[in-house]
Protein backbone atom coordinates (compact mmCIF):
# COMPACT_ATOMS: atom_id res chain seq x y z
CA UNK A 1 0.00 0.00 0.00
CA UNK A 2 1.25 3.50 -0.86
CA UNK A 3 0.55 6.35 1.54
CA UNK A 4 0.73 10.11 2.04
CA UNK A 5 2.31 11.63 5.15
CA UNK A 6 1.94 15.09 6.67
CA UNK A 7 4.77 16.24 8.97
CA UNK A 8 3.41 18.64 11.58
CA UNK A 9 6.63 20.27 12.79
CA UNK A 10 5.16 22.56 15.46
CA UNK A 11 8.26 21.97 17.65
CA UNK A 12 10.73 21.51 14.81
CA UNK A 13 12.14 18.24 13.53
CA UNK A 14 15.19 16.05 14.11
CA UNK A 15 16.24 12.59 13.02
CA UNK A 16 15.32 10.91 16.30
CA UNK A 17 11.94 12.67 16.43
CA UNK A 18 11.22 11.40 12.90
CA UNK A 19 12.29 7.87 13.76
CA UNK A 20 10.14 7.91 16.91
CA UNK A 21 7.07 9.06 14.97
CA UNK A 22 7.59 6.37 12.32
CA UNK A 23 7.91 3.64 14.96
CA UNK A 24 4.76 5.00 16.62
CA UNK A 25 3.03 4.67 13.24
CA UNK A 26 3.93 0.99 13.08
CA UNK A 27 7.43 0.77 11.61
CA UNK A 28 9.16 -2.28 13.09
CA UNK A 29 11.86 -1.11 15.52
CA UNK A 30 13.53 -4.54 15.51
CA UNK A 31 13.73 -4.58 11.70
CA UNK A 32 15.13 -1.04 11.71
CA UNK A 33 17.75 -2.07 14.27
CA UNK A 34 18.72 -5.11 12.19
CA UNK A 35 19.00 -2.94 9.08
CA UNK A 36 21.33 -0.45 10.78
CA UNK A 37 23.43 -3.19 12.39
CA UNK A 38 23.99 -4.72 8.93
CA UNK A 39 25.91 -1.56 7.95
CA UNK A 40 28.89 -2.84 9.91
CA UNK A 41 27.58 -1.64 13.27
CA UNK A 42 27.01 -4.94 15.13
CA UNK A 43 27.18 -3.38 18.60
CA UNK A 44 24.41 -0.85 17.95
CA UNK A 45 20.96 -1.18 19.49
CA UNK A 46 17.78 0.90 19.46
CA UNK A 47 15.57 1.59 22.46
CA UNK A 48 12.09 2.92 21.68
CA UNK A 49 9.94 3.84 24.67
CA UNK A 50 6.88 5.90 25.53
CA UNK A 51 7.55 9.20 27.29
CA UNK A 52 5.42 12.20 28.24
CA UNK A 53 5.96 15.67 26.81
CA UNK A 54 3.83 18.29 28.57
CA UNK A 55 1.42 15.49 29.47
CA UNK A 56 1.22 14.02 25.95
CA UNK A 57 2.52 10.56 25.02
CA UNK A 58 5.23 10.24 22.36
CA UNK A 59 7.84 7.67 21.35
CA UNK A 60 11.42 8.47 22.32
CA UNK A 61 14.23 6.72 20.44
CA UNK A 62 17.67 6.16 21.92
CA UNK A 63 20.57 4.94 19.77
CA UNK A 64 22.96 2.89 21.90
CA UNK A 65 26.52 2.27 20.66
CA UNK A 66 30.12 2.26 21.89
CA UNK A 67 31.80 5.70 21.96
CA UNK A 68 33.71 6.76 18.84
CA UNK A 69 35.40 9.85 17.42
CA UNK A 70 35.29 9.18 13.68
CA UNK A 71 34.70 12.02 11.20
CA UNK A 72 33.33 10.39 8.07
CA UNK A 73 33.27 11.58 4.47
CA UNK A 74 30.22 11.09 2.26
CA UNK A 75 31.75 8.10 0.46
CA UNK A 76 32.34 6.34 3.79
CA UNK A 77 28.64 6.64 4.63
CA UNK A 78 27.41 5.61 1.18
CA UNK A 79 29.74 2.59 1.29
CA UNK A 80 28.26 1.61 4.66
CA UNK A 81 24.74 1.91 3.24
CA UNK A 82 25.56 -0.02 0.04
CA UNK A 83 27.16 -2.86 2.03
CA UNK A 84 24.13 -3.35 4.29
CA UNK A 85 22.49 -6.71 3.65
CA UNK A 86 19.28 -5.97 5.58
CA UNK A 87 18.31 -2.75 3.78
CA UNK A 88 16.31 -2.91 0.54
CA UNK A 89 17.28 -0.84 -2.49
CA UNK A 90 14.49 1.72 -2.06
CA UNK A 91 15.57 2.52 1.49
CA UNK A 92 19.24 2.64 0.47
CA UNK A 93 18.50 5.15 -2.29
CA UNK A 94 16.35 7.29 0.01
CA UNK A 95 19.01 7.33 2.75
CA UNK A 96 21.72 8.31 0.27
CA UNK A 97 19.59 11.14 -1.13
CA UNK A 98 18.98 12.48 2.39
CA UNK A 99 22.71 12.39 3.12
CA UNK A 100 23.25 14.09 -0.24
CA UNK A 101 21.29 17.14 0.94
CA UNK A 102 23.46 17.35 4.05
CA UNK A 103 26.65 16.94 2.01
CA UNK A 104 25.74 19.70 -0.46
CA UNK A 105 24.95 22.06 2.42
CA UNK A 106 28.11 21.22 4.36
CA UNK A 107 30.27 21.61 1.25
CA UNK A 108 28.78 25.02 0.54
CA UNK A 109 29.11 26.47 4.04
CA UNK A 110 32.68 25.18 4.37
CA UNK A 111 33.75 26.11 0.84
CA UNK A 112 34.79 22.63 -0.24
CA UNK A 113 33.65 19.83 -2.56
CA UNK A 114 31.33 16.88 -2.00
CA UNK A 115 34.31 14.52 -2.09
CA UNK A 116 36.28 16.45 0.53
CA UNK A 117 33.51 17.50 2.92
CA UNK A 118 33.51 15.54 6.16
CA UNK A 119 30.66 15.20 8.60
CA UNK A 120 30.91 15.99 12.29
CA UNK A 121 27.59 15.70 14.14
CA UNK A 122 25.79 14.19 11.13
CA UNK A 123 28.60 11.68 10.60
CA UNK A 124 28.23 10.31 14.12
CA UNK A 125 26.70 6.87 14.48
CA UNK A 126 23.48 8.11 16.08
CA UNK A 127 22.83 10.52 13.20
CA UNK A 128 23.63 7.83 10.62
CA UNK A 129 21.22 5.52 12.45
CA UNK A 130 18.53 8.23 12.52
CA UNK A 131 18.70 8.86 8.77
CA UNK A 132 19.00 5.22 7.70
CA UNK A 133 16.37 4.18 10.25
CA UNK A 134 14.01 6.86 8.97
CA UNK A 135 14.56 5.71 5.38
CA UNK A 136 13.80 2.10 6.33
CA UNK A 137 10.71 3.20 8.29
CA UNK A 138 9.41 5.43 5.49
CA UNK A 139 9.72 2.75 2.82
CA UNK A 140 8.29 0.02 5.08
CA UNK A 141 5.21 2.15 5.78
CA UNK A 142 4.68 2.72 2.05
CA UNK A 143 5.06 6.51 2.23
CA UNK A 144 5.50 7.74 -1.35
CA UNK A 145 4.50 11.40 -1.00
CA UNK A 146 4.64 13.90 1.84
CA UNK A 147 3.96 17.47 2.88
CA UNK A 148 5.02 19.47 5.94
CA UNK A 149 4.09 22.53 7.93
CA UNK A 150 6.37 25.59 7.86
CA UNK A 151 9.41 24.72 9.95
CA UNK A 152 10.35 26.50 13.22
CA UNK A 153 14.11 26.51 13.70
CA UNK A 154 14.37 28.12 17.13
CA UNK A 155 16.68 31.05 17.95
CA UNK A 156 19.81 31.80 19.95
CA UNK A 157 23.10 29.96 19.53
CA UNK A 158 24.53 26.46 19.92
CA UNK A 159 28.02 25.03 20.22
CA UNK A 160 29.12 22.57 17.54
CA UNK A 161 32.53 21.15 16.55
CA UNK A 162 33.36 24.39 14.72
CA UNK A 163 32.48 26.59 17.71
CA UNK A 164 29.53 28.77 18.66
CA UNK A 165 27.04 29.35 15.81
CA UNK A 166 23.66 30.99 15.47
CA UNK A 167 20.45 28.97 15.26
CA UNK A 168 19.61 27.65 12.74
CA UNK A 169 23.07 26.15 12.33
CA UNK A 170 24.74 27.02 9.00
CA UNK A 171 24.10 23.62 7.39
CA UNK A 172 20.49 23.60 8.62
CA UNK A 173 19.87 27.06 7.18
CA UNK A 174 21.38 26.00 3.86
CA UNK A 175 19.24 22.85 3.67
CA UNK A 176 16.10 24.85 4.50
CA UNK A 177 16.66 27.30 1.63
CA UNK A 178 13.41 27.45 -0.33
CA UNK A 179 11.39 25.89 2.51
CA UNK A 180 8.97 28.08 4.52
CA UNK A 181 10.33 28.81 8.01
CA UNK A 182 7.91 29.50 10.86
CA UNK A 183 8.60 32.33 13.30
CA UNK A 184 9.65 31.03 16.73
CA UNK A 185 11.00 32.76 19.85
CA UNK A 186 12.23 29.64 21.67
CA UNK A 187 15.98 30.03 22.32
CA UNK A 188 16.81 26.42 21.44
CA UNK A 189 17.78 24.46 18.33
CA UNK A 190 14.44 22.97 17.27
CA UNK A 191 15.40 21.79 13.78
CA UNK A 192 18.62 19.88 13.09
CA UNK A 193 20.42 19.27 9.77
CA UNK A 194 19.20 15.67 9.85
CA UNK A 195 15.56 16.66 10.30
CA UNK A 196 15.80 19.40 7.68
CA UNK A 197 17.34 16.99 5.15
CA UNK A 198 14.55 14.45 5.68
CA UNK A 199 11.95 17.13 4.92
CA UNK A 200 13.96 18.41 1.95
CA UNK A 201 13.94 14.99 0.34
CA UNK A 202 10.43 13.84 1.21
CA UNK A 203 8.22 16.92 0.99
CA UNK A 204 7.18 18.58 -2.25
CA UNK A 205 4.77 21.00 -0.53
CA UNK A 206 4.67 23.03 2.69
CA UNK A 207 1.60 24.53 4.33
CA UNK A 208 -1.44 23.69 6.48
CA UNK A 209 -2.79 20.16 6.72
CA UNK A 210 -4.31 19.37 3.31
CA UNK A 211 -7.49 17.49 2.52
CA UNK A 212 -6.67 13.92 3.46
CA UNK A 213 -8.06 10.79 5.07
CA UNK A 214 -5.99 10.09 8.19
CA UNK A 215 -5.43 6.41 8.95
CA UNK A 216 -3.03 6.80 11.87
CA UNK A 217 -0.95 9.39 13.73
CA UNK A 218 2.56 8.99 15.12
CA UNK A 219 4.29 11.12 17.75
CA UNK A 220 8.07 11.31 18.02
CA UNK A 221 9.61 12.88 21.12
CA UNK A 222 12.49 15.33 21.13
CA UNK A 223 15.20 15.11 23.77
CA UNK A 224 14.63 18.56 25.30
CA UNK A 225 11.75 19.66 27.50
CA UNK A 226 10.32 22.97 26.29
CA UNK A 227 8.42 25.45 28.47
CA UNK A 228 4.66 25.32 27.87
CA UNK A 229 5.06 23.31 24.65
CA UNK A 230 5.22 19.60 23.87
CA UNK A 231 8.55 18.93 22.17
CA UNK A 232 7.36 16.34 19.68
CA UNK A 233 6.87 15.76 15.98
CA UNK A 234 3.41 14.69 14.79
CA UNK A 235 3.14 12.69 11.56
CA UNK A 236 -0.29 12.06 10.02
CA UNK A 237 -0.41 9.02 7.76
CA UNK A 238 -3.17 8.33 5.27
CA UNK A 239 -4.38 9.19 1.80
CA UNK A 240 -4.31 12.55 0.09
CA UNK A 241 -7.57 13.81 -1.38
CA UNK A 242 -7.43 15.62 -4.70
CA UNK A 243 -7.76 19.40 -4.53
CA UNK A 244 -10.81 20.65 -6.36
CA UNK A 245 -11.95 23.96 -7.80
CA UNK A 246 -15.35 25.45 -7.00
CA UNK A 247 -16.77 23.65 -10.02
CA UNK A 248 -15.72 20.32 -8.52
CA UNK A 249 -13.01 19.72 -11.11
CA UNK A 250 -9.42 19.08 -10.11
CA UNK A 251 -6.97 21.76 -11.24
CA UNK A 252 -3.40 21.46 -12.41
CA UNK A 253 -0.43 22.30 -10.22
CA UNK A 254 2.01 24.83 -11.68
CA UNK A 255 5.67 24.97 -10.73
CA UNK A 256 9.08 25.56 -12.26
CA UNK A 257 11.92 23.11 -12.77
CA UNK A 258 15.44 23.44 -14.13
CA UNK A 259 16.49 21.41 -17.15
CA UNK A 260 20.17 20.46 -17.39
CA UNK A 261 21.43 19.33 -20.80
CA UNK A 262 24.68 18.17 -22.30
CA UNK A 263 25.63 16.70 -25.68
CA UNK A 264 27.70 13.51 -25.60
CA UNK A 265 29.48 11.89 -28.55
CA UNK A 266 32.34 10.21 -26.70
CA UNK A 267 30.51 8.39 -23.90
CA UNK A 268 29.75 4.68 -23.96
CA UNK A 269 26.26 3.31 -23.44
CA UNK A 270 27.41 1.87 -20.13
CA UNK A 271 28.66 5.28 -18.93
CA UNK A 272 25.42 7.01 -19.88
CA UNK A 273 23.29 4.32 -18.21
CA UNK A 274 25.41 4.48 -15.05
CA UNK A 275 25.16 8.28 -14.92
CA UNK A 276 21.39 8.11 -15.48
CA UNK A 277 20.95 5.73 -12.53
CA UNK A 278 23.13 7.91 -10.29
CA UNK A 279 21.15 11.03 -11.23
CA UNK A 280 17.83 9.36 -10.41
CA UNK A 281 19.20 8.09 -7.09
CA UNK A 282 20.37 11.64 -6.29
CA UNK A 283 16.89 13.11 -6.71
CA UNK A 284 16.54 14.03 -10.39
CA UNK A 285 12.88 14.35 -11.36
CA UNK A 286 13.52 12.70 -14.73
CA UNK A 287 16.42 11.81 -17.02
CA UNK A 288 16.08 11.28 -20.78
CA UNK A 289 18.42 10.47 -23.68
CA UNK A 290 17.75 11.85 -27.17
CA UNK A 291 19.77 10.65 -30.19
CA UNK A 292 21.37 13.49 -32.18
CA UNK A 293 23.95 14.17 -34.89
CA UNK A 294 26.87 16.28 -33.71
CA UNK A 295 29.80 18.00 -35.41
CA UNK A 296 31.72 16.06 -38.05
CA UNK A 297 28.63 13.88 -38.50
CA UNK A 298 29.22 11.95 -35.28
CA UNK A 299 26.27 10.21 -33.65
CA UNK A 300 25.62 11.43 -30.13
CA UNK A 301 23.13 11.70 -27.31
CA UNK A 302 21.54 14.71 -25.63
CA UNK A 303 21.37 13.89 -21.91
CA UNK A 304 18.51 15.91 -20.36
CA UNK A 305 17.96 16.06 -16.61
CA UNK A 306 14.89 17.60 -14.95
CA UNK A 307 15.93 19.04 -11.59
CA UNK A 308 14.58 20.92 -8.61
CA UNK A 309 16.34 24.25 -8.14
CA UNK A 310 17.99 23.07 -4.93
CA UNK A 311 19.46 19.99 -6.61
CA UNK A 312 21.29 21.71 -9.49
CA UNK A 313 24.76 21.70 -7.94
CA UNK A 314 24.86 18.03 -6.95
CA UNK A 315 23.32 16.83 -10.23
CA UNK A 316 25.76 18.88 -12.32
CA UNK A 317 28.62 17.48 -10.28
CA UNK A 318 27.43 13.94 -11.02
CA UNK A 319 27.24 14.67 -14.77
CA UNK A 320 30.77 16.10 -14.80
CA UNK A 321 32.08 13.22 -12.71
CA UNK A 322 30.47 10.32 -14.59
CA UNK A 323 30.51 11.48 -18.25
CA UNK A 324 33.26 12.96 -20.46
CA UNK A 325 31.35 16.24 -20.94
CA UNK A 326 33.07 19.60 -20.42
CA UNK A 327 29.93 21.75 -20.40
CA UNK A 328 26.30 21.73 -19.23
CA UNK A 329 23.44 23.96 -20.37
CA UNK A 330 20.65 24.87 -17.98
CA UNK A 331 17.33 26.63 -18.38
CA UNK A 332 14.19 27.24 -16.34
CA UNK A 333 11.02 25.50 -17.52
CA UNK A 334 7.40 26.01 -16.48
CA UNK A 335 5.58 22.79 -15.64
CA UNK A 336 1.93 21.90 -15.10
CA UNK A 337 1.11 18.60 -13.38
CA UNK A 338 -2.18 16.87 -12.70
CA UNK A 339 -3.29 15.82 -9.20
CA UNK A 340 -2.39 12.20 -8.62
CA UNK A 341 -2.52 9.64 -5.87
CA UNK A 342 -1.37 6.08 -5.38
CA UNK A 343 -4.18 3.53 -5.12
CA UNK A 344 -4.54 -0.22 -4.61
CA UNK A 345 -6.74 -2.22 -7.00
CA UNK A 346 -8.17 -5.42 -5.50
CA UNK A 347 -8.16 -8.15 -8.17
CA UNK A 348 -8.56 -11.91 -8.30
CA UNK A 349 -4.75 -12.10 -8.37
CA UNK A 350 -4.41 -9.98 -5.26
CA UNK A 351 -3.78 -6.27 -4.72
CA UNK A 352 -2.09 -4.33 -7.54
CA UNK A 353 -0.59 -0.88 -7.07
CA UNK A 354 -1.60 1.87 -9.49
CA UNK A 355 -1.60 5.63 -9.92
CA UNK A 356 -4.85 7.59 -10.29
CA UNK A 357 -4.64 10.92 -12.13
CA UNK A 358 -7.46 13.49 -12.12
CA UNK A 359 -7.93 15.26 -15.45
CA UNK A 360 -8.96 18.96 -15.61
CA UNK A 361 -12.53 17.95 -16.41
CA UNK A 362 -12.74 15.78 -13.30
CA UNK A 363 -12.39 12.38 -14.97
CA UNK A 364 -9.96 9.82 -13.55
CA UNK A 365 -7.21 8.05 -15.44
CA UNK A 366 -5.64 5.01 -13.80
CA UNK A 367 -2.30 3.44 -14.71
CA UNK A 368 -0.94 0.28 -13.12
CA UNK A 369 2.58 0.65 -11.71
CA UNK A 370 4.98 -1.14 -14.05
CA UNK A 371 6.99 -2.83 -11.29
CA UNK A 372 3.82 -4.23 -9.74
CA UNK A 373 2.51 -5.39 -13.12
CA UNK A 374 5.75 -7.31 -13.66
CA UNK A 375 5.63 -8.78 -10.17
CA UNK A 376 2.09 -10.11 -10.60
CA UNK A 377 2.83 -11.29 -14.15
CA UNK A 378 5.85 -13.29 -12.93
CA UNK A 379 3.92 -14.78 -10.01
CA UNK A 380 1.08 -16.02 -12.24
CA UNK A 381 2.91 -16.71 -15.54
CA UNK A 382 1.00 -13.98 -17.35
CA UNK A 383 2.00 -11.10 -19.58
CA UNK A 384 1.99 -7.59 -18.15
CA UNK A 385 -0.67 -6.75 -20.74
CA UNK A 386 -2.99 -9.38 -19.25
CA UNK A 387 -2.33 -8.04 -15.74
CA UNK A 388 -3.21 -4.50 -16.83
CA UNK A 389 -6.42 -5.70 -18.50
CA UNK A 390 -7.40 -7.59 -15.34
CA UNK A 391 -6.72 -4.53 -13.19
CA UNK A 392 -8.76 -2.30 -15.51
CA UNK A 393 -11.69 -4.72 -15.33
CA UNK A 394 -11.56 -4.64 -11.51
CA UNK A 395 -12.00 -0.86 -11.38
CA UNK A 396 -15.48 0.59 -10.71
CA UNK A 397 -17.24 0.77 -14.06
CA UNK A 398 -14.59 -1.50 -15.59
Amino acid sequence: MTRFAYFDCFSGISGDMTLGALIDLGADAAAIEAAIRSMGLPDLSITASDVKKCGFRAVSVQINHPPEHAHRHLHHITDMIDSAGEIDQAAKSLAKRIFGHVAVAEAKVHGTTLEKVHFHEVGAIDSIADIVGAAVGITSLGITSAMASPVPTGTGSIKIDHGLVAVPAPATAEILAGIPIASCSIAKELTTPTGAAILKELCSEFGPIPSMIVDSIGYGAGTMDLPDQANMLRVLLGRRQATETSSGHAHTHHDQVVVLETNLDDATGEQIADCTNRLMDAGALDVTQTPCTMKKGRSGVILSVMSRTDDIAKLEELIFQHTPTIGIRRYLADRDTLPRQSITIDTSLGPIQAKSVTLPGGKKRVKVEDDDARRVADEHSLSTMEVRQLAAAALPGG
